[in-house]
């Protein structure tokens, strides 16, 4: 298992704003000490790569305002004159990790500024290049035939799904809150074109445990994704699902994370990871933790879990009866 990881990732800061550089900071402290780290350096994404999936409009954008010192984009994003370099060399990270994957070494990219808002022409939520889309275009250029990307933030990976709404390529899971921001990622988004049933949303309630979270993707998100095959699985890795997160309302424990690890290791081996959310800095890095010990196939002492409450259950199995409904239209679910 491989990591990917560079202090330059620390450059990107903004110390008020909840996506700072304390978040690696403590992830690399919590991992050297439980773990032997086999760390690679990232190296820079090109030009090119980026704007595979981005405008040459966008990528001038974010570099003209870092250079000239940095700026907010929006109510929430912001850029420093460290930013437009330290994405690059993130979305070069997600590209290393996916390297090593292919090469049957599954790998995590602990990378920031983070991805998954970024669509085509815009920054949005934290992030600046869409790091995962970058990946998989990347693989997808290369020879790669089908990419999974699994969204498993608490908030909808609404730039990557805009990105590849109309490919069969690639099929986009993202299992997220909903209602949350950004208020995308309805079941019946489902892809349009040669994309549709390409794009699958498992929009889950506010209170989701571990119980109702497992369900939903052992009975849903894995099934399609077997179907599917994928020959890569690029994870949008957000641990602000967890129950001690200030910007959720699930509940997850460090249970769910080594459980996804265990069945990304079943269903692809080549499973390539990168950072997304996660603001608990108690939570993120046992998260973190746990994913590597599931996908290594390491036992894991999880804590005591939260208990969802009836209602939570009710609710979840409600949504997924009709989610199936949606969906069987594209999947044996």
């Amino acid at each position: 298992m491989k990591i990917i990881y560079s202090d330059e990732y620390l450059r990107h800061d903004a110390a008020a704003h909840p996506e700072n550089a304390s978040r690696l900071r403590a992830i690399m402290e919590l991992l050297r000490s439980r773990m032997t780290l086999a760390i690679a350096e990232p190296r820079m994404a090109e030009k090119e790569e980026v704007c595979a999936v981005h405008t040459e409009e966008h990528y001038s954008y974010i570099r003209t305002l870092s250079e000239a010192g940095g700026g907010s984009i929006g109510m929430d994003t912001y850029v420093t004159s460290e930013s437009f370099r330290v994405a690059l060399l993130a979305a070069g990270g997600a590209i290393t990790a996916a390297e090593l994957a292919r090469r049957h070494s599954h790998a995590f990219a602990l990378v920031r500024p983070p991805g998954h808002h970024a669509t085509r022409d815009q920054a949005m939520g934290f992030c600046l290049f869409n790091n995962a889309a970058i990946t998989a275009r990347f693989a997808l250029d290369r020879g790669v035939k089908r990419v999974l990307i699994l969204d498993i933030d608490v908030h909808h990976g609404n730039g990557t799904q805009d990105i590849f709404y109309s490919s069969p390529e690639v099929l986009f899971i993202s299992l997220h809150q909903h209602p949350l921001y950004p208020g995308t990622g309805y079941v019946e988004e489902v892809g349009s074109g040669e994309g549709e049933g390409y794009t699958v949303n498992i929009p889950l309630p506010l209170g989701t445990g571990d119980e109702s979270y497992l369900r939903a993707l052992e009975e849903l998100a894995l099934p399609i994704a077997e179907e599917f095959s994928p020959e890569l699985v690029i994870v949008s890795a957000g641990y602000d699902t967890a129950r001690e997160d200030p910007l959720g309302g699930m509940l997850l424990s460090a249970k769910s994370y080594w459980r996804i690890g265990a069945l990304l290791r079943e269903l692809c081996p080549a499973v390539a990871l990168c950072l997304e959310g996660g603001y608990s800095l108690e939570a993120l890095p046992r998260g973190v933790h746990a994913t590597i010990a599931g996908l290594s196939g390491a036992d894991f002492e999880a804590e005591a879990v939260a208990s969802e409450t009836s209602l939570v259950k009710a609710q979840v199995e409600k949504r997924l009866r009709e989610y199936k409904r949606v969906l069987s239209r594209y999947w044996q679910v």
